[in-house]
């Protein structure tokens, strides 16, 4: 599990005020010394993060935030960094201190938290010095309050079992290929090699779905584009998915009666509502001399002179429309909180984000009332196939 990419772990936040034991109960709970304690309010300035295999959770990424109740100029920069570590996690534990009295602000956290539909766990550290304020705390919070001492070690191995059952009892996100395959399905996978793929490997989305395939007990093959036809012959598969860049060569050798889609599509399918993607790539034909468009990218990488990204969509965009488009880009976690501005925004395939984050940034579109789309459907869209591509999946 130590190679599980951070979009397929559980994120877990610990989130309360300062000195409210959220680094010492972080340690304590995970038997390592993740977090710096000090009895300082406000040790904690930035979001820690450690990624570990956790039983029963199975592969997590722990993160410690700073307090909530930060002040200052600082504190006010502090405090929207854990806010976004709380939006894009799966679960938070809501730390407590026995010795806190004004409950005001957990109250609001724990608003904000059903109203996503994020699981959360309150928890009363320091019980040691506050024997019995677990009952006055459940009364005063309407929901159940787990006291720990992580100086004593008491009742961090019921919280661990707790939140593992509560994980195993909400619902899994989709996986790549649920629902298109069964065992013994044979899945043809194009994938080209040319001089934007890293050396020595496959990209992720190309690896998670062969890996996919393989635990659905699929049969399964890669080629590259030069060798499809012979490999169509040969292999005679179900189900066929390539890169997105070659759909024009593929559409054109798939027989109509093939099911075919794309790596990018598929990724948008599992990590978001691909529903939300195929009207969002429909906004194109609305664009006019000016629209601004976003591109957004989850991840940070080196620019190549053909990138997906910054060259090639804009320029198939461009030729496309026919309008002077003006494109501005973003990367890794930096996607914009308000995008009122834009008129399109067009994501990446979104495999070195979580599905929670992902729909995060759909709804802010969509709240927005911007349309969004991804690289997979975009591609599909511009090259008149986004029907085939997309449209059976819906």
């Amino acid at each position: 599990m130590k190679d599980t990419p951070v979009s397929e772990r559980i994120r877990i936040a610990f989130a309360g005020r300062r000195n409210a034991g959220k680094s010492s109960l972080i340690n304590a709970f995970t038997s390592q010394e993740v977090s710096i304690v000090s009895d300082v309010p406000g040790t904690t300035t930035d979001p820690v993060s450690k990624t570990m295999e956790l039983f029963p959770l199975g592969p997590v990424v722990i993160t410690d935030t700073a307090g909530l109740d930060d002040t200052g100029v600082l504190g006010e920069l502090r405090t929207a960094k854990t806010e976004g570590i709380i939006d894009r996690s799966d679960m938070v534990f809501v730390v407590i201190s026995s010795e806190f009295s004004d409950l005001s602000l957990e109250k609001e956290l724990m608003a904000r938290l059903r109203k996503a539909g994020t699981d959360h766990i309150v928890c009363m550290t320091k019980s040691d010095l506050g024997p019995g304020r677990e009952a006055l705390l459940e009364k005063e919070l309407e929901t159940r309050v787990f006291p720990v001492s992580s100086t004593e070690g008491t009742g961090i191995e019921e919280l661990r079992i707790y939140a593992g059952k509560m994980r195993s009892e909400g619902s899994k996100p989709r996986t790549i290929l649920e629902g298109l395959c069964s065992p013994g399905s044979k899945v043809l996978m194009i994938t080209p090699i040319d001089e934007s793929a890293p050396k020595g490997r496959m990209i992720l989305p190309q690896v998670m779905t062969l890996r996919d395939s393989m635990d659905r007990h699929c049969i399964c093959a890669c080629v590259q584009p030069q060798e499809y036809p012979e490999a169509l012959e040969i292999f005679r598969p179900d189900l066929c998915i390539t890169d997105s860049q070659a759909f024009a060569f593929v559409d054109q050798a798939t027989p109509e009666s093939l099911r075919l889609t794309s790596f990018s599509i598929l990724m948008a399918r599992a990590k978001g509502d691909l529903s939300l993607f195929y009207e969002g790539a429909q906004a194109i034909d609305s664009l006019t001399d000016h629209s601004r468009i976003l591109i957004a990218e989850a991840c940070t990488h080196h620019v190549q002179k053909n990138d997906i990204g910054t060259g090639l969509i804009p320029d198939k965009l461009r030729k496309y429309t026919g309008k002077s488009l003006v494109f501005e880009k973003s990367s890794g976690a930096d996607f914009p909180s308000d995008l009122s501005d834009y008129d399109l925004v067009i994501h990446c395939g979104g495999c070195m984000i979580s599905a929670r984050d992902m729909r995060l940034r759909q709804n802010k579109a969509r709240d927005r009332g911007v349309p969004m789309t991804n690289y997979g459907v975009l591609l599909a869209k511009l090259g008149g196939i986004l029907e085939r591509a997309a449209g059976w999946l819906l």
